[in-house]
């Protein structure tokens, strides 16, 4: 039987992508975003896919509209780590450093995540012909109708980069966007009445999102200090509020220091599948085969076996992480533990060396255990939760 590692790691160590890159000590350099003061770099890079974020943290100026914005918690976490992958296309993470967005004000995206006023709305709201900024299309149709078009846009999330110069002086040097486009547009016709739902095909939607992308460059760059900051802009298709798997970023583009025009679009091929369902079954056959016979197995261990559920997130054809979650009833600590020593046994016999694969168990009591086997490795981490 294969050794089994028992690490009281945490979470992020465990899950990151490449070993970790420790440097001696924390460095302190000095800002020049919004006031100058003094901040510090971490020491620690737990992984070359994420960056070393600037402290003291400060929070976007967008924060908490992402929440309601957003369909679901699978949907916000890929939005802002999908669009960080992104920024790895422009943003080496050796040279950048991480801040949440503080170049567009909150007021403003909330602004801009509005429909279009007609000139009715401007007069009854008081409003100048320039205030009318919203990127969503009007609603023409009367009270009581259902709406003449979708909102398409619901959320848009900035993320800042950070250079550093010989003088230890931090500076921004590049943003990215987020646009999160919705899939499918919730709609009441009255305020208490049902909610209505309407599917918005792929390439309407991806039609109103470049255009939306276009205009809100433009605007970045009629901003204070963005006239000449290289910025990637990106296009997120966000799932329908039942939906168990994320959704995910499927294009993206930049704009050149200085520049206001768009770069050609480049496709982003990546998507996350539900483990089992028909469409991982007709697109992964194999894939879905291994996962099954996984699956299989867990439930003749186990009589109170409630069922298995895996996300995976391909790129291309080549499936790249799965994320398995087995809820138990368990009736004594011991039990867990034997159950996910078995569990360890199936994830090293069943998926192929190069897939990482992490398996959360748990119970009505909360998490039990966490199995992970990183690509390439011989053995699993595994952490059983006190």
């Amino acid at each position: 039987m294969r050794k089994i590692s028992l690490l009281a790691l945490s979470l992020v160590f465990l899950l990151s992508a490449c070993a970790p890159n420790f440097q001696k000590q924390n460095e302190t350099v000095q800002t020049k975003e919004k006031a100058s003061g003094k901040a510090i770099i971490p020491k620690y890079n737990i992984s070359n896919n994420y960056y070393r974020t600037i402290l003291p943290f400060e929070p976007g100026e967008a924060r908490g509209l992402v929440v309601n914005n957003i369909n679901t918690r699978y949907d916000l976490n890929e939005f802002e780590m999908g669009l960080m992958r992104i920024a790895q296309n422009k943003f080496d993470t050796d040279k950048y450093y991480f801040q949440e967005g503080q170049q567009i004000k909150g007021s403003t995206i909330k602004q801009w995540l509005n429909r279009q006023y007609t000139d009715a709305q401007l007069k009854q709201n008081k409003l100048k012909a320039n205030e009318n900024i919203g990127l969503n299309p009007v609603n023409s149709s009367p009270t009581g109708s259902a709406p003449s078009s979708p909102i398409y846009l619901a959320h848009i999330l900035e993320h800042d980069y950070l250079t550093k110069d010989d003088k230890g002086n931090v500076s921004l040097g590049g943003i990215t966007i987020g646009l999160a486009l919705n899939s499918i547009y919730y709609y009441k016709v009255n305020p208490d009445g049902d909610t209505f739902e309407k599917k918005i095909p792929f390439a309407e939607m991806e039609k109103e999102g470049q255009k939306m992308a276009a205009e809100v460059v433009k605007r970045i760059r009629s901003m204070k200090n963005l006239s000449n900051i290289p910025i990637t802009i990106a296009l997120f298709e966000q799932q329908s509020k039942t939906s168990v798997v994320p959704g995910n970023f499927f294009t993206y583009s930049t704009v050149d220091q200085g520049s206001s025009d768009l770069n050609s679009w480049e496709k982003v091929d990546e998507k996350y599948y539900l483990f089992p369902s028909t469409d991982a079954e007709n697109d992964h056959r194999d894939d879905t085969i291994a996962f099954l016979n996984f699956k299989q197995d867990v439930e003749q261990y186990f009589p109170n076996y409630n069922g298995v559920i895996g996300r995976a997130f391909y790129i291309g054809d080549q499936l790249q992480d799965l994320n398995i979650t087995i809820p138990i009833q368990f009736y004594g600590k011991t039990e867990g533990i034997g159950f996910s020593q078995y569990v360890t046994g199936l994830v090293m016999e069943h998926f192929p060396k190069y897939l990482s694969v992490s398996v959360s168990v748990t119970s009505v009591d909360g998490p039990e255990a966490l199995i992970v086997k990183k690509a390439n490795a011989t053995e699993p981490f595994v952490y059983i939760y006190q």
